[in-house]
């Protein structure tokens, strides 16, 4: 692989994004908006003094809490994996949620690729527990949960989103659209698994960005959780209309694991479980 021709497919990025992905009104951040990513390391202290904390608890405790608990599907973002998500996995079990993962490794894929994989990844969680499954998604996932609430509202019961941009999936920092520009060749160079043009700005991209924004099911509930201190996308694009939002101050990273969000995706959880009618799958 040459150089020169992968520097000119990443510089190109914004090209071969479909500009129905950044409607007017909504702008990618600004470089300078990265240093609001630098909240990550005393998120990082605060989510590490949370899992010490969590661990001097009991196990029978734990275990008795999460027999019985709702499930709950655990989407990373783009580039991340599950690992991301273990502090907040963690602290639902503690609520009394019994959490599962999506197993992605790296969520770099074709997304309406991966939203296949994960629609049967919920028929197997259902089919498992005999009720539809909630989603708590970050970013990238949290866009693909929306998705699937569209998609099966059969098997999604509620979903909560953190720091996804739904109304404008490009509207995302310039360094972000590097690291889509490398996938893009990636895939032109035939390597597998990985997001391609068309996914950006192609059919794919057409037919995902349609699936994101059709109207939620009416009885799926929807929490959007936001921060003003996103420095990855932008913020405005978070704010769903069809969801209930709710702000946090982290950084975008940061969604993923520091306490205060985990706190308000649990809340959120319980206001959804409070206001459902008890559910279970026919048959």
């Amino acid at each position: 692989m040459h150089f020169q021709p992968f520097a000119r497919t990443v510089e190109s990025v914004k090209n071969l994004m479909a500009s129905y992905l950044l409607p007017h009104g909504y702008a990618a951040p600004a470089p300078s908006a990265l240093l609001n990513e630098l909240r990550v390391l005393p998120e990082v202290g605060r989510a590490t003094a949370r899992l010490a904390t969590s661990c001097k608890e009991s196990r029978a405790e734990s275990a008795e809490l999460t027999a019985g608990g709702e499930p709950v599907l655990l989407i990373p973002g783009f580039l991340a994996g599950d690992s991301t998500l273990v502090a907040m996995a963690r602290h639902l079990r503690g609520e009394g949620f019994r959490t599962y993962r999506s197993s992605i490794h790296a969520n770099v894929s074709c997304t309406l690729r991966t939203a296949t994989m994960l629609e049967s990844r919920l028929e197997s969680i259902a089919e498992r527990r005999g009720s539809r499954v909630r989603i708590v998604g970050h970013s990238l996932g949290g866009m693909l949960a929306r998705g699937l609430a569209v998609r099966r509202p059969d098997l999604v019961s509620g979903i909560v989103t953190m720091g996804s941009p739904v109304l404008a999936p490009a509207a995302h920092h310039p360094l972000l659209g590097r690291h889509v520009g490398v996938l893009v060749l990636l895939a032109k160079y035939g390597v597998p698994q990985v997001m391609s043009a068309d996914c950006v700005g192609g059919e794919c991209a057409r037919e995902g960005f349609e699936e994101i924004r059709s109207p939620m099911p009416a009885d799926v509930a929807y929490t959007a959780v936001w921060s003003r201190n996103d420095g990855v996308v932008d913020h405005r694009a978070c704010l769903d209309p069809a969801a209930v939002h709710v702000e946090v101050p982290t950084s975008h990273i940061g969604m993923a694991f520091d306490p205060r969000t985990c706190d308000a995706v649990s809340a959120a959880l319980h206001r959804q479980l409070a206001i459902d009618v008890p559910d279970t799958l026919a048959g």
